[in-house]
């Protein structure tokens, strides 16, 4: 099933928000014709809304009954409807009752306030925007409001990221792999498998030649230049490898400008380490710079491809941990900001960093470096936990 930006005037192949593109089928002939929206459970999940929102918008816009049995999973609208208008009215449905006003992002929960007015509460930005209370779809919000089924709470969304791992691991376990093989980072991956080993042949030339200078001096010297960068990486305790996480550090910090995901993903495939948690720790070292904040969403699409466990988060999580107390002090002050941007786009689940900032270690970096960083976390681990709060209040509500 293709999958498509849930914002379509966002035309970035690596925008994350992905829907399901709609599938309609028409059903029965003459007075008593009607359209099934095949995957419409599938499509309202993906912008977190209950399905009958979207299946009972489109009757409304279409002037056309609806049914809605969410027990057999049909949803029905009256008439002839093909997929491209039913996808067209989608994206109205999605600019007035899903995108946040302010920032565009989908990420949003709809809120019903006492007095019967409606919003939507962006989790990104932080804004909430009005919902038009005289469209008809906002009186049958207001009958059916959502739901945990159809609301993005704080619990909700840990659930989410649970789910997603565990078919990350049922996907290791069957052997492949791909996580999440519709998206466009997978495409590009898929489309460009065939020149993985003139890619690997050609690597392994440009590690002979480091330099246009390829004199022994020039080599050795830049041999020398580079390891000192990555002087600081600790390939934990697994004892098989090591040299390949060298090499890919390496291979990263020797390159100007930093090589793109595709290229890091090839690179960690054909070292054989794309499946370890150790990856991780040497990507939060070596890809990033002095403008962490800017670069976090770029590179996200390839980080969730690779972060199928909490040992990989941890690593991840290890690897910045140095990289801003060992490498960039001047960014410990942006440690709750850059934390934000992880659990923000889901790379980190928030049990995680909770547990990664109960206590210093000196698994990654000296004790009171450790102490410094999570000490400068502590605005970002407090809203977690008071974002907690107010989730279970919700629940108990």
């Amino acid at each position: 099933m293709s999958s498509i930006n849930i914002c379509r005037d966002n035309t970035d192949p690596f925008y994350r928000y992905k829907m399901p593109a709609i599938i309609s089928k028409i059903e029965g002939r003459g007075n008593g014709i009607k359209t099934a929206v095949v995957n419409n459970s599938d499509v309202a999940r993906a912008l977190a809304r209950p399905p009958m929102y979207v299946t009972k918008f489109f009757g409304l816009e279409l002037g056309a009954q609806t049914s809605c049995n969410e027990a057999t999973d049909r949803y029905m609208v009256n008439g002839s409807h093909d997929s491209s208008k039913l996808q067209d009215l989608l994206d109205v449905f999605i600019q007035k009752f899903v995108l946040c006003k302010a920032c565009k992002n989908p990420e949003t929960d709809i809120v019903v306030t006492k007095d019967q007015m409606l919003f939507r509460d962006c989790k990104a930005c932080g804004k909430r925007s009005p919902i038009d209370i005289a469209h008809k779809l906002s009186g049958v919000i207001l009958k059916n409001p959502p739901t945990q089924g159809g609301k993005k709470t704080g619990s909700s969304k840990k659930a989410s990221k649970r789910e997603r791992r565990k078919n990350a691991d049922a996907d290791d376990e069957d052997g492949s792999d791909e996580v999440g093989s519709d998206d466009e980072f997978t495409k590009r991956i898929n489309a460009e498998a065939s020149a993985l080993p003139q890619a690997s042949a050609l690597a392994a030339e440009d590690d002979d030649n480091w330099a246009i200078d390829t004199s022994e001096e020039a080599v050795a010297a830049r041999v020398r230049e580079v390891e000192s960068q990555v002087n600081s990486l600790v390939l934990g305790d697994e004892d098989e490898g090591d040299d390949a996480y060298s090499q890919l550090g390496n291979w990263i910090l020797e390159q100007d400008p930093k090589p793109d995901n595709i290229e890091v993903f090839k690179k960690i495939k054909e070292l054989g380490i794309e499946n370890k948690h150790r990856t991780l720790q040497v990507l939060a070292q070596t890809l990033f710079d002095s403008d962490i904040l800017k670069q976090i969403d770029g590179r996200a699409p390839m980080l969730k491809k690779l972060m199928a466990t909490e040992n990989h988060e941890k690593a991840f999580l290890g690897g910045t941990e140095r990289f801003v107390g060992l490498e960039h002090p001047e960014l410990v002050a942006a440690v709750p900001k850059i934390l934000h941007k992880y659990y923000n786009l889901d790379l980190v689940e928030e049990d995680v960093i909770v547990k990664w900032g109960s206590r210093a270690s000196k698994k990654y970096v000296d004790k009171e470096t450790s102490k410094k960083v999570r000490k400068a976390a502590q605005p970002f681990l407090t809203w977690l936990e008071e974002a907690e709060e107010d989730s279970d209040e919700s629940d108990d509500e």
